[in-house]
């Protein structure tokens, strides 16, 4: 796959490291075995993306690649969009946009790995952050999320969403997750949430409960009130209902929840009541938002759509963002809701209103790719893209990363280093993917279905076991690594790790290896092609002429129907060193 131009990254924060303050991390320490990335390249090149877009239209997903479960508000001419990351860190990414379809990341929220340090206990793809909710209230911004195995749920405030937030304001007395706060117009305050019931009926039965609190310090001041119990019969799916939001609109009050889970089933519910209290009744028309019912064999299928969060435009119109799975092929249950490794998207639809009911989209119609645009003044188009077919360049030239670049888990020390002869550095560590643990691996989220990634490695390992390169995750149990290591004898060698599930090792099965002369030592270019069910390895020693050492392989390890969980796959460099005689 032919590379793309390079697109500047011109929006950096700082990690800052636990008792650090800004730029004051330790420095890496010296070692002859560092590895050391010159560059990564990113490509992708999605057939329904290369459709001509009409006049006036927009192109979803607005936000592609792992951005799930979004929440957005308006602040004047502004809007801010959240999502949530799951054990990534830095995690929440906050983007800003002034005419909802052009998307500029301004950082993450949880940026400092004090305020949310993960442990081993944490998962990449089913524990840490979930469902963000941002709401802007008297010149203050909310972020209402749950840290699960890692807290529980929490507020963080700021006035600048660019300039940092607060530590976790802890609320203990919410239970269940998505935590959404309601600034009603008199002043008083709510938190809508997600709970498990005092006894369930089912495994998939929850619940919408709400609580008034203190408008400073979030304290109870109300019973945890329920308002809809998901085993309650309905001729629509309330399993798992959850990622609840309340609105005042003309007068009334309006809870909005997802149900049937985040797969196959998954759809929007509306409630509208008198008092944020309650009694709410249903839409009669619920889901206002779902694709399941239509043909599996539609062209260019989306699935799973669900989790929506409503906004009021300048000019007085509705719209929804929500998210949903572009998949590759439509697989019924157990491989629910198809296979995807690109993860839930965020889209936006308009709203309109029918008998005081708002509509997100008609029963029966397949989500449309080119919704006509809002009549609102055109954005500035982002620096990095969010949307469409387009490539990245990174040459690490800045001091610090772009807010893009994940890590696994929450790094606890200093292993890499930006800046440097315009390269990334990685401190190989005894920590790797596969043992829970924080590796060193900084990636970025696989944004196609038809994706590459590249990059140029300089590392000389100092013993058999060490090893750098690229790596492809969805979680500890499901991965492939492409690293240079060395032989027993000590000749640079390649390998091809993969990881499918608990049963394999936790350092994966080796599916190809290949020594390499002593010119490999001035470098080797690794490139990871992914098409859709396809992943291929190729390498060069010089830069131009490509050698596959595997191809064809199955790149459905990467996808939530094997893998489960609720994130997209994230590929990048890595470096880890072997273990301790």
């Amino acid at each position: 796959m032919k590379l793309l131009s390079r697109v500047l990254l011109a929006v950096a924060i700082p990690l800052q490291l636990a008792g650090c303050g800004p730029g004051a991390a330790p420095a890496m320490e010296a070692d002859s075995g560092k590895a050391v990335f010159e560059w990564v390249e990113y490509a992708g090149a999605d057939p329904v993306f290369e459709r001509k877009l009409p006049a006036g239209a927009f192109r979803n997903p607005i936000l592609t690649g792992f951005h799930p479960d979004p929440s957005i508000t308006r602040v004047g001419d502004d809007y801010y969009l959240v999502n949530s990351t799951f054990g990534f860190h830095p995690g929440v990414p906050v983007f800003h946009s002034t005419d909802l379809v052009n998307w500029t990341q301004i950082g993450n929220a949880i940026d400092r790995p004090d305020m949310m340090p993960f442990g081993p206990d944490v998962s990449l793809n089913g524990g840490g952050i979930y469902a963000p909710a941002i709401r802007h209230h008297d010149g203050t911004f909310y972020l209402a999320t749950t840290c699960v195995g890692c807290g529980g749920n929490f507020i963080l405030t700021t006035r600048d969403p660019a300039d940092g937030w607060s530590d976790p304001i802890w609320l203990p007395h919410i239970g269940g997750i998505d935590p959404s706060p309601f600034f009603d117009d008199d002043g008083r305050v709510y938190i809508v949430h997600h709970a498990n019931p005092p006894v369930k009926k089912y495994p998939a039965h929850t619940q919408i409960r709400i609580m008034e609190v203190d408008p400073k310090t979030f304290a109870p001041l109300s019973e945890d009130v329920l308002l809809v119990d998901g085993s309650d019969k309905q001729p629509w799916h309330t399993d798992y209902i959850e990622g609840p939001h309340v609105y005042r609109i003309d007068g009334r009050y309006y809870l909005s929840a997802a149900g049937g889970g985040t797969g196959y089933y998954h759809q929007q519910l509306f409630y509208r009541a008198d008092s944020p209290f309650g009694p709410f009744e249903a839409n009669p028309r619920n889901p206002v938002l779902t694709q399941f019912g239509l043909p599996d064999d539609r062209p260019d299928p989306v699935t799973a759509t669900g989790h929506a969060d409503l906004v009021q435009d300048q000019a007085g119109n509705w719209w929804t963002v929500f998210l949903g799975t572009r998949v590759y092929d439509l697989a019924t249950p157990p491989q629910d809701p198809g296979n995807f490794h690109t993860g839930r998207e965020t889209f936006l639809l308009p709203v309109h209103w029918e008998d005081g009911w708002p509509v997100l989209l008609a029963k029966d119609q397949a989500l449309p790719w080119t919704p006509k645009a809002p009549a609102l003044p055109e954005g500035k188009a982002p620096a990095v893209p969010t949307t469409g077919n387009f490539g990245w360049r990174e040459e690490f030239d800045a001091p610090a990363l772009p807010p893009q670049w994940l890590f696994a888990r929450t790094p606890r020390s200093q292993w890499w280093s930006t800046g440097t002869d315009g390269a990334l550095v990685l401190q190989p560590r005894a920590d790797r993917i596969g043992g829970n643990g924080q590796p060193s691996f900084v990636g970025r989220r696989i944004q196609h279905m038809k994706a590459s990634f590249a990059t140029r490695l300089r590392f000389s390992p100092s013993r058999p076991g060490d090893e750098a390169g690229l790596l492809a995750v969805q979680s500890d149990d499901f991965y492939y690594a492409f690293g240079l290591g060395t032989s027993e004898r000590g000749e640079p060698m390649l390998r091809i790790h993969r990881r499918r599930g608990r049963d394999e090792p936790a350092d994966g099965v080796v599916l190809a290896e290949r020594t390499l002369g002593s010119e490999a030592r001035d470098g080797v270019t690794l490139k990871i092609d992914i098409d859709r069910a396809r992943i291929d390895f190729t390498y060069s020693v010089d830069g131009g002429t490509f050698t596959t050492l595997l191809d064809d392989a199955d790149a459905r390890v990467l996808t939530s129907a094997v893998a489960s969980g609720f994130t997209g796959a994230v590929v990048g460099p890595y470096a880890h060193k072997a273990a301790a005689p």
